[in-house]
């Protein structure tokens, strides 16, 4: 069972300060939380306030260490970071004031990391203002550290304050070449929006270059060297963050002088040390892709920093030779035992120091006293053992010095110029002879060695050398050695087969001996380069007819021909082993046929041919390589010159082979538009053709293939993005909505008609996708178009998010259903707190709504949103009038006026559809207090329920705003809520009935709820006849038509109970009421008899029921009726 970080911090705290135990127990408790990040931020949070004042103590040190991991190299994601420095600043802020300096280290190493990420957040959330000003007043006193003189703060101080510096002109500058390339991890200006209220760009961009003047100051003024090279170090991560700042720092190293430091009496080689860094820095940054721009302003400070390295090596060369020019010593004793002492002084002394560091004479010195303590005989002996074991037994003995003679090692002819002789090196010869002469002369014991040269006959003679005069053959003698060189092959072939490996247990090419090689050379040029007639056939003579010289020139070349198949099989047969066989072959066959037309425009051509054979061969055979067998690429990339045969087989390569082959043949085409200049555009075309192919592996090799060049990798990384540009206009089908080209687009927006320039005109169309597209179009097309453009997406070119958007607004329909859905698992590998996506989803198209709908959507399903979407929304519904399903995801993060603000427009989204039903059902119990049912919601409930609505008021909201939502969404949302009777009981509805009935203007749709809910809930009608109807009646309903209908059909529902409230209504309207309703005419008289007990007095309601009294004509004006009967 894993242990519990906490009982054991606990254990730790209650061990003895300062003890073993206690930093036993500390150091378990910091492995356990490297292993269970997440349980850092609970803990520091708590125990961060006890170091604000706490004297400096080993848990002190490890708290500040914690933090330092935390926010720096643990594996915890930004937003957890930036909470944790949030809730860390006040205790760090007050510690830069009053603390020790050991305590400053730290805690300056800490804002290093706390200032990019609090102030990443500040920009997003527009947080509290105090925060930032917390951050100005750290900033403003680390820099005091960097340019304090004060001795109190040391050189880790000022290397802590050093770093922060430099990530806060990082943080104070734009980002890389493109203002829109925003990666969290580095917090930049672009991240500021314009009107922020107390962040302001321009301001912090003037003191990101005042800081980065305060560095360069301190660079030419420090006297510690100790800083400076930190500096230099720092300089690496810095300009990679920042490339437009390399010539600045170049120009900086340039005019350097260690002047300050020699004023400090620093160590010369200390001031080596820096220049040295400096040369290091500069070199490596010469490689990098964002360097290479600035070569020129680099190379000139290598230029400055190599003199001053040299004249650093002369002065030291000076210091050195003064030091020699010292007084001999003067020994006291004569004799042998004087010289043993002295010896034994020496060797003793000398034995400790490096040979490497010892001067020349004192090694020659201590050889020559150990080689006379030696006995004579011993030496003798071992001199002529010496002598017989290197020097041949059978060589003639030698009186005087030997002539001279020059051994010529074989040269490789295709590391030289095919028609040139070897070039005399002098060099070379002088150290072959003093070699051969120190050999070939005698050992002379005790005699002094001098300095074997060449002597200067000898030079004389060698450059009077001559070559001598080629031998002339015959045409039969030419023959015979085409014969014997054919016979050399085959002898050849047995001491292939038994050549070692380059390297034990590798795979592939064999390493061949020099005689090998050579003899292999021979072979290939006999089968290039001679000939029986190239005398007369340069003179362009033709052979007659029954000349027997003429059959021996056809013999000579079918028997060509004969050893070059038979060249071609023995490669064949084992590829790998005989790779270099094959590259020397090739290689003369190409230079032969360009001699050949030089000669001769129609002359036959070789090296096609044979290649061709070759490959065909090698392909039947790939199947069974080993994977890692690399020798099939290395013999394309060494090839000559390589045609569109050839490339074209390349690309059959990576369709039709198993995958194995396909990785194999991707890599080749990737060397060789990266290294082979001449066939890069047809290669890059080849490649991104395959980009878009139907196979999904062939597809994904191929834009693996070609991510890594986009962006830093030209012209690679132009073209590819110009064809996943082209692929996105072929979905652009629909007409572009009028908009007048501001000056700020270009055609790189993707948004303007297309102008092709030299680039694109170079690029062939795509030959897997349909020249024209037939709507509606399969789902698998379009994602051959977009599947390179979403990977370009991650990393290579952020900026493709912009042009998707742009794109998508012209799309069909049915194409930009099937992006919708494609885009998914692009948007899940950016995730919600993508910058350059959160930038795209604040500023997208009109006509992209629909997809910047489906973006938010993914996010906040079955999850609650980040609070950068949650901004990113709320800005944009206060700008935009946007679709009210933008609001559904973010609902349940508002307070509650913005829930009364927006929810009528989001319950307007009701179509009569199951999915929408469920979509506003998941929003009802997001902003509702009562709990949830069963039903499963998208979005965990709010922790404070004032910020939410009652059921009651729900329902409320959605009757006063019908208008607003529609009539018919409103029904639909009513009914939603009566199908949800464990939120919205009898008890809810009572409330809602009694509330809205006091209102001075009734909803249309009041009556019919009512209705609604009697029809749900029987126990109501005693409260709808009793206080419901007679308050209905006060207000006088029957003006109102549509309410009046309502009110007619509820007392027809809950009839005889609403007989006592009706008979509240004016005669005219009671009258009326009777006529649509003729059912509740006899019910209302009987209910008015009974209540009344004789009709003398309803004769009132009587004459409205429409009956006559009985005795009409003897009877008396009658007596008005009460007012209600009901009351009787």
């Amino acid at each position: 069972m894993a242990a519990d970080p906490l009982q054991l911090l606990g254990s730790a705290l209650s061990s003895q300060a300062g003890s073993d135990q206690q930093h036993d127990l500390l150091g378990k408790v910091r492995d356990l939380l490297e292993f269970q990040p997440a349980a850092i931020h609970p803990l520091v949070g708590t125990l961060v306030t006890t170091i604000q004042t706490a004297s400096d103590s080993m848990f002190k040190f490890w708290m500040l260490d914690l933090i330092l991991f935390a926010l720096s190299k643990s594996p915890l994601s930004v937003e957890a970071k930036a909470t944790l420095a949030e809730a860390c600043l006040p205790t760090l802020l007050t510690l830069l004031f009053n603390a020790t300096p050991r305590t400053l280290k730290l805690v300056i190493q800490c804002f290093s990391s706390v200032y990019p990420l609090l102030f990443r957040t500040l920009c997003i959330n527009r947080g509290p203002q105090a925060q930032w000003e917390q951050l100005t007043q750290a900033r403003s006193r680390i820099v005091d550290f960097l340019t304090s003189a004060d001795s109190t703060v040391n050189l880790g101080m000022k290397e802590a304050a050093l770093k922060f510096v430099l990530r806060t002109i990082q943080v104070h500058t734009r980002g890389v070449s493109d203002p829109r390339l925003q990666n969290k991890a580095d917090p930049n200006l672009a991240m500021v929006p314009g009107n922020h209220p107390f962040i302001q760009a321009a301001t912090l961009e003037k003191d990101g270059n005042e800081l980065l003047q305060t560095v360069i100051t301190v660079y030419y003024q420090s006297p510690n060297p100790d800083l400076v090279s930190a500096l230099i170090n720092s300089w690496g991560p810095f300009v990679k963050h920042r490339p437009s700042f390399i010539a600045i720092v170049a120009t900086a190293i340039e005019a350097w002088t260690p002047g300050p430091l020699q004023a400090a009496d620093v160590l010369p080689r200390d001031v080596k040390s820096i220049d040295k860094a400096a040369k290091i820095f500069l070199s490596h940054l010469l490689r990098t892709p964002y360097g290479s721009p600035y070569s020129e302003s680099i190379l000139k400070a290598v230029h400055s920093v190599d003199m001053r390295l040299r004249a650093a090596a002369v002065l030291e060369d000076e210091l050195r030779s003064s030091g020699r020019k010292r007084a001999a010593p003067v020994d006291t004793l004569d004799g042998p035992d004087a010289k043993r002492l002295k010896l034994d002084t020496d060797a003793s002394s000398s034995l400790h120091a490096p040979a490497a560091t010892a001067s020349s004479p004192l090694v020659v010195d201590f050889i020559v006293a150990n080689l006379r303590l030696i006995p004579d005989e011993t030496l003798a002996a071992a001199v002529k053992k010496f002598r017989d074991e290197h020097i041949a037994s059978d060589a003639p003995p030698v009186e005087e010095p030997p002539t001279m003679k020059v051994k010529v090692e074989p040269v490789d002819p295709l590391q030289m110029e095919m028609d040139d002789e070897i070039e005399f090196n002098s060099d070379d010869v002088n150290r072959e002879v003093a070699r051969t002469t120190a050999v070939a002369a005698p050992s002379v014991p005790d005699a002094p060695v001098e300095p074997q040269g060449l002597p200067i006959d000898a030079l004389e003679r060698l450059a009077e050398f001559v070559n001598p005069q080629a031998v002339k053959l015959d045409q039969k003698q030419k023959l015979d050695l085409v014969k014997t060189i054919e016979g050399r092959g085959y002898a050849l072939a047995s001491e292939m087969e038994d050549a070692p490996l380059n390297e034990p247990g590798a795979v592939g090419e064999r390493k061949l001996t020099r005689v090998a090689e050579l003899q292999i050379i021979l072979i290939i040029r006999a089968l290039t380069r001679s000939g029986v007639f190239d005398d007369e056939l340069v003179l362009g003579d033709e052979p007659k007819k029954d000349d027997p010289y003429s059959e021996m020139q056809v013999d000579v070349a079918r028997r060509k021909d004969i050893m070059r198949d038979k060249l071609c099989d023995y490669i064949l047969v084992d590829f790998s082993s005989r790779l270099r066989l094959a590259q020397l072959w090739m290689n003369e066959e190409w230079y032969n046929d360009r001699l050949q037309r030089e000669r001769s425009p129609d002359s036959e051509q070789h090296y096609d041919l044979w290649l061709r054979r070759l490959l065909d061969g090698v392909c039947i055979t790939l199947d069974d390589l080993d994977a890692r067998d690399r020798t099939f690429t290395r013999f394309l990339l060494d090839l000559p010159e390589l045609s569109n045969e050839t490339l074209a087989m390349l690309r059959d390569l990576c369709i039709e082979r198993p995958d194995a082959v396909k990785q194999m043949a991707f890599l080749t085409l990737r060397e060789l538009v990266t290294i082979r200049a001449p066939v890069r555009q047809i290669a890059l075309e080849h490649v991104l053709d395959l980009t878009t192919h139907p196979d999904k592996m062939t597809r994904t090799l191929a834009i693996k293939t070609v991510r890594p060049w986009v962006p830093d990798s030209q012209p690679m990384s132009r073209l590819v993005i110009r064809f996943a540009r082209r692929l996105l206009r072929r979905l652009q089908t629909l007409p572009r909505p009028p908009k007048a080209p501001t000056l700020e687009e270009s055609e790189e927006d993707g948004q303007l008609p297309f102008e092709p320039d030299e680039d694109e005109a170079q690029l062939r169309q795509p030959t897997f996708l349909p020249a024209k597209l037939a709507f509606p179009v399969d789902r698998s097309i379009i994602l051959q178009h977009m599947e390179l453009v979403f990977a370009l997406c991650v990393k290579a070119a952020p900026e493709f998010l912009d042009e998707i958007f742009a794109a998508y607004e012209l799309m069909e329909p049915s194409v930009q259903e099937a992006v919708q859905e494609l885009i998914q698992p692009l948007i899940r590998g950016l995730g919600p707190n993508n910058g350059k996506l959160l930038m795209v989803l604040r500023s997208f198209p009109p006509r992209a709504e629909s997809l910047a709908l489906k973006v938010l959507t993914f996010f906040t399903t079955d999850t609650r949103p980040t609070p950068p979407l949650v901004a990113v929304v709320k800005g944009l519904v206060s700008e935009r009038d946007l679709d009210p399903r933008f609001l559904i995801p973010i609902l349940g993060e508002m307070d509650k006026s913005d829930i009364v603000k927006h929810l009528p427009r989001i319950v307007s989204v009701l179509n009569g559809t199951l999915e929408q039903r469920q979509l506003i059902r998941n929003v009802f119990t997001q902003v509702i207090t009562a709990p949830p049912s069963t039903t499963g919601t998208s979005n965990q409930p709010r922790a404070k329920q004032n910020d939410l609505l009652t059921p009651a008021e729900l329902v409320v909201l959605l009757l006063e705003h019908e208008m607003e939502i529609g009539i018919k969404q409103t029904v639909e949302a009513v009914n939603l809520c009566f199908s949800m009777p464990d939120i919205f009981g009898q008890e809810v509805l009572a409330v809602v009935m009694q509330q809205i009935v006091d209102e001075p203007v009734l909803p249309i749709l009041f009556l019919r709820t009512v209705i609604q809910a009697v029809q749900t809930y029987k126990s109501l009608i005693g409260f709808v006849s009793t206080t419901l109807l007679s308050r209905l009646i006060t207000k006088k309903i029957w003006q109102i038509q549509k309410l009046w209908e309502g009110f007619i059909r509820c007392a027809k529902l809950i009839a005889p109970a609403s007989f006592g409230a009706l008979l509240q209504l004016p005669r005219e309207q009671l009258r009326e009421l009777i006529e649509q309703e003729p059912s509740l005419k006899a019910g209302l008289r009987d209910f008015v008899i009974k209540k009344a007990g004789n009709k003398a007095r309803v004769q009132h309601f009587l004459e409205v029921f429409g009956d006559e009294p009985e005795q009409q004509q003897n009877s008396a004006p009658p007596t008005p009726p009460p007012t209600s009967i009901a009351a009787a």
